[in-house]
């Protein structure tokens, strides 16, 4: 560990020295290494135009270090620099949410939806440890602010149909503002029967059904404080995964939190936002409508999340502070029952997940400083206590046939580090950063048992002494501004050690019927990640705009096996029409051939493939009314593919035509 502390406290003088160096020559502010995603339902967008009714995970899905992870129609898992979710932090508003799924079908994103939001907040590596520790980065799933407009009721409906799996979702939202108060009420439905892969190849099992609620309120105490609450309900029915051997009958969240802000320009602390909050999740796995299992099986699972933070922000001569603490306590809960095709036999039941009790507690810090107008460095850094405990005697006793002598409790210190400079002129800005974190492992990771893993049909079982994974960063990014014409690029480099995988044990007999075996987790000396992503965008006109992206990924582990779901060669390509009240998109994606796949993880060569996607919008004004429509064909040639992301090679979705339609009521 000192070693580490020793590096990474070089890293920050050296990173704070180059900036002092290069001050001539680089620059940016302070946002150039974070992205934030506009949700905007009804805005007539002209740059990769989403349907009104577009899911999260479309949204995610547009950004370049994003990739989602499909194992059906719904609830994709997003990666982010080709890291896991077990990787980053994924919060809503904040907000640590856990899934309750040991096969990861209930990703923290299936449990809000447009309706809810305002943006998302991407931030990579180091730079996303804000509200919790990781070495991949941090998304943030942002709630609208409290508003005090005094513009009265206002109303909207939101309809969309889509051809390829019948796929219906309506959205109602009601909202008062008045100067003082303010509430919002929404909702959303979706739902879906089987998709067609190109050439009208059925998906079965590829259905889905959900509904979102949420409410939304706030009250202006004073002219600085204001008080708001919110609740989240989201639940899902009936949702198949053809990529799995099982589907799930319910997946329910209710997210519920109290928040107390204050903000005061003309004082140094400009604002103090403090969070109580409460989640609790239901996931029921079942595969009672699979025609042929070889054992029936019932898997629920629980999480239960407790929270709060308390952060402000400083300014203080050229220095803006962040300080950020936070904690939660959270219980994970997962069991399994198998029942024998013999009535005979007795059903076989055990804990996948041992009640695992979660703790932490920790505090970020960053300082910006302004060198000059244009240039700025920061320095953050995060500290926590982390810390598990088995609270089921049977899980505790199943794990120790494993790890004798294992105890109920273990508990962990992590630390995060980070700088970076940047400079911002009217024809360039770039960027260089530098990190180092670390992250427990998750609760699959040190204390998953018997955990099937359908990609590579091994059985897993977690490893309560595994280490602390870290990870060292660089980042560097670079835009250039000529006339109507910007070209930039960006590229990160994560050298991680204690990198936490699975490795066979052939001493260990598989529980699950036709499983190659069981893999431990385990962790190799090293693994190395890098992405180069090349961005253009030209005006051709006041109308006409054109956009292009070229990426590049690579990543290896010590054992010098290719890490697995990394990226191959990608692009896009896209032109773009645009007038005030009517816009049109042609877009061309796709990826290269995936040469660099891992067998050894349950990898195979994925095809390369390009996609074409035709969109419109239209707006019309009715009075004080608007009324918006968004229409296209997806997947305009109807191409049968799929990608190195989707989970044992499910087939993507084929020609797909969409309409979207909303009315907004001032």
């Amino acid at each position: 560990m000192k070693k580490y502390i020793i590096c990474c406290v070089g890293l920050l003088f050296s990173a704070l020295t180059f900036a002092q160096e290069l001050e001539a020559t680089v620059e940016k502010d302070t946002t150039q290494l974070d992205e934030v995603i506009l949700i905007g339902q009804r805005k007539l967008s002209n740059y990769r135009q989403e349907k009104t009714l577009s899911s999260i995970d479309n949204y995610l899905e547009k950004s370049n270090r994003i990739t989602m992870i499909k194992r059906g129609n719904y609830a994709w898992e997003p990666t982010m620099n080709n890291m896991a979710s077990q990787r980053l932090v994924v919060t809503i508003d904040g907000m640590q949410v856990f899934g309750a799924c040991t096969d990861k079908m209930d990703p923290i994103t299936s449990y809000v939806d447009v309706s809810n939001l305002e943006k998302v907040s991407l931030d990579s590596g180091q730079e996303g440890t804000e509200n919790g520790h990781c070495v991949g980065g941090g998304i943030d799933l942002q709630m609208p602010q409290s508003k005090f407009y005094g513009s009265g009721l206002k109303s909207s409906v939101d309809l969309g149909y889509e051809t390829n799996g019948n796929y219906k979702s309506a959205g109602l939202d009601l909202e008062y503002v008045g100067n003082k108060f303010y509430i919002n009420a929404d909702g959303i439905f979706r739902k879906s029967d089987n998709y067609d892969a190109g050439d009208n190849n059925e998906i079965l099992y590829s259905q889905f059904q959900k509904y979102n609620l949420s409410l939304q309120s706030g009250y202006k105490l004073s002219d600085n404080h204001v008080l708001d609450a919110n609740i989240i309900y989201d639940k899902a029915t009936d949702v198949g995964y053809p990529a799995l051997p099982m589907d799930v009958s319910l997946a329910e969240a209710f997210i519920t939190s109290l928040t107390h802000t204050y903000k005061n320009d003309s004082t140094r602390i400009k604002s103090w936002e403090s969070k109580l909050y409460f989640n609790t999740i239901t996931h029921i796995m079942d595969d009672s409508k699979r025609p042929d299992v070889p054992i029936r099986m019932d898997m629920p699972g629980w999480s239960d999340t407790y929270g709060f933070y308390t952060k402000a922000t400083l300014k203080e001569s050229k220095h803006s502070l962040l300080v950020n603490l936070n904690g939660f306590y959270n219980r994970s809960l997962a069991e399994m029952t198998m029942y024998p095709n013999d009535s005979n036999q007795p059903a076989m039941f055990m804990y996948t997940w041992p009640d695992i009790r979660t703790l932490y507690t920790g505090i970020y810090v960053k300082d910006g400083f302004a060198l000059t107008e244009n240039k700025t460095v920061s320095v953050s850094a995060r500290f926590g206590y982390h810390n598990n405990t088995i609270a089921e005697e049977v899980g505790l006793e199943s794990l120790q046939i494993f790890y004798p002598g294992l105890e109920d409790t273990k508990s962990r210190f992590l630390m995060s580090l980070s700088a970076d400079y940047t400079i911002k002129k009217d024809e360039y800005d770039a960027a260089f950063g530098i990190g180092y974190g670390e992250r427990a492992p998750s609760v699959s990771e040190g204390y998953g048992f018997f955990l099937f893993n359908s990609f590579d049909n091994f059985d897993y079982i977690g490893n309560p002494n595994l280490k602390n994974e870290k990870a060292l960063e660089a980042n560097l990014a670079a835009n250039y501004y000529v006339n109507k014409f910007k070209i930039g690029f960006e590229t990160s480099y994560f050298y991680l050690t204690d990198y936490i995988i699975g490795e066979v044990d052939t001493s260990l007999s598989a529980m699950t019927i036709g499983a190659n075996g069981v893999k431990i987790y385990n962790a190799l000396s090293h693994a190395s990640i890098f992405d180069f992503y090349v961005n253009s965008t030209y005006e051709i006109s006041d109308a006409f705009s054109i956009n292009g992206t070229v990426g590049y990924n690579y990543g290896k582990g010590s054992n010098d096996e290719y890490l697995p779901f990394i990226k191959p060669f990608s692009y896009l390509a896209e032109i773009n029409y645009s007038r005030n009240l009517f816009n049109a998109a042609l877009q061309l994606h796709g990826n290269g051939n995936q040469t660099n796949y891992s067998s050894f993880y349950g990898e195979n060569e994925t095809a390369s493939f390009a996609i074409l996607n035709l969109n419109f919008g239209n707006m019309f004004y009715l009075k004080q009314n608007k009324l918006v429509l968004k229409y296209g064909i997806e997947n305009l040639l109807d191409t049968k593919y799929s990608t190195y992301s989707d989970w044992n090679n499910i087939p993507r979705q084929g020609r797909n035509f969409y309409m979207n339609v909303s009315f907004v009521i001032n």
